[in-house]
């Protein structure tokens, strides 16, 4: 590995330094003691936190401190922005030429097209990076090679109002047409919304292909290329179409106008009687006294074999320089204990299969064993093509038009299959 490499020159060159100036300019010189080789590290980071008290900002100062405690030849300087601003921070540094060093950003895929990352393996030493979760180590990958390294994850459940439901006299779903009868009764019960569809703008991408898997579509069906498509993607729309909204069992939002912070926000008021959530909904529901249960998420015939899987991407620039200096750094992150620090506070999932097995095993993480339990049989986004930002803003803009009254979901589908397939020859996939 690279980074092997790289160490190795180095203890070359410190045997050399150790004949010719002695023992106190090798320390020196090898930034174990202050001088001209101490190394700043640039960290651009998201906040996960929803409010000053928790913000991510509190999280890094803590695990930097405790870093660079132990390393006091390498400072760490990291800023946090909010989701809704950091990747175009990052993108601007890159526009300018002055990329950070690591980015915990949302994508990777355009970054190492340009040979602007190192691989994995070319930071990582090689426990820490064998450690990853083996559905997210993959999901990092471009054309077989890891340059996105999974920072947070999650999986999605079916949530469901418990008082709602006890008072329809209905149970948990299991497939498609028992979710169909229980927002009948719902709706006929008064609930506002008995299946909450965010479709919107900030997260159509995640709703849309949670439906797609459970109707065993999804957005790359094939290895080589996009499948909007499919027969069995047209299908579910179809159904979604047919037998919720076109059944006024969505609620008073349409489908595509309504977003998932609104949705949640409506399941914690007690307005909703089913939706698609993820960790961070059961906090947000039991802070507002909502008796809640969570199922895997319906299927055409059962329970669906496949969830949605999301993750976020550490990335390590090679701009600086700094690959030994990034790889020390990020194998302390990924350490167990801080992998299982900042997966507790944020109702996330562990990256690593170590702090995964710990997790699994604790009582106190009783409430996320579920969403731990659907990872394995989670796919993630095609975030390994450059195609994808893109291809995910077409869904977000017009996904939500398939399940209107005069929408045609072969239409939507066939016209993203066109953008999505322009998109991905146009970057050279």
């Amino acid at each position: 590995m690279q980074r092997r490499a790289r160490k190795s020159a180095t203890i070359t060159a410190t045997v050399a330094g150790v004949t010719a100036l002695g023992l106190a300019a090798v320390l020196t010189g090898c930034g174990l003691a202050s001088g001209s080789d101490d190394v700043t590290l640039r960290l651009v980071a998201a906040d996960y936190g929803d409010s000053g008290a928790n913000s991510s900002k509190k999280y890094w100062d803590r695990l930097v401190a405790a870093y660079e405690k132990d390393h006091p030849g390498v400072t760490v300087d990291v800023s946090v922005y909010s989701w809704n601003d950091v990747d175009a921070k990052v993108k601007a540094m890159v526009d300018a030429g002055d990329a950070p060093d690591m980015a915990q950003i949302g994508a990777y895929a355009d970054y190492a097209a340009d040979d602007l990352l190192y691989k994995a393996g070319e930071v990582l030493s090689i426990p820490v990076e064998a450690d990853f979760v083996p559905q997210l180590a993959r999901a990092g990958q471009v054309r077989g090679l890891q340059y996105g390294m999974p920072f947070a994850s999650s999986t999605r459940l079916l949530f469901y109002n418990k008082t709602l439901f006890a008072r329809a006299g209905i149970s948990a779903p299991t497939t498609w047409a028992e979710l169909a009868k229980d927002a009948r009764a719902l709706k006929k019960d008064g609930v506002k919304y008995p299946y909450a569809l965010p479709l919107g703008p900030e997260e159509a991408q995640a709703e849309t292909l949670q439906w797609l898997l459970s109707g065993r579509g999804g957005y790359t069906q094939t290895v080589s290329s996009y499948s909007f498509d499919s027969a069995e993607n047209v299908e579910t729309l179809d159904w979604l179409k047919t037998d919720l909204v076109g059944k006024g069992l969505t609620g008073p939002v349409a489908p595509g106008r309504l977003n998932r912070a609104t949705a949640f926000a409506a399941f914690a008021a007690g307005d909703v009687g089913m939706l698609n959530g993820h960790p961070s909904l059961m906090k947000t529901a039991a802070a507002k006294g909502v008796e809640f249960g969570m199922v895997p998420m319906p299927g055409r015939d059962g329970p669906s074999k496949t969830s949605l899987g999301v993750a976020d991407w550490m990335t390590a620039f090679k701009r600086g320089g700094h690959g030994d200096e990034i790889g020390d750094f990020l194998d302390f992150v990924y350490s167990e204990r801080n992998v299982l620090d900042f997966s507790h506070e944020y109702d996330l999932l562990p990256v690593t299969t170590s702090a995964s097995l710990v997790m699994g095993t604790a009582k106190e993480d009783a409430d996320l064993k579920p969403f731990l339990a659907e990872l394995p049989l989670s796919e993630s986004y095609p975030v390994g093509r450059t195609s994808w930002a893109k291809v995910s803003a077409q869904i977000k803009k017009r996904i939500g038009q398939a399940v209107t009254a005069n929408g045609s979901p072969a239409d939507v589908l066939g016209d993203l299959q066109t953008t999505a397939t322009t998109l991905e020859s146009a970057a050279g996939e």
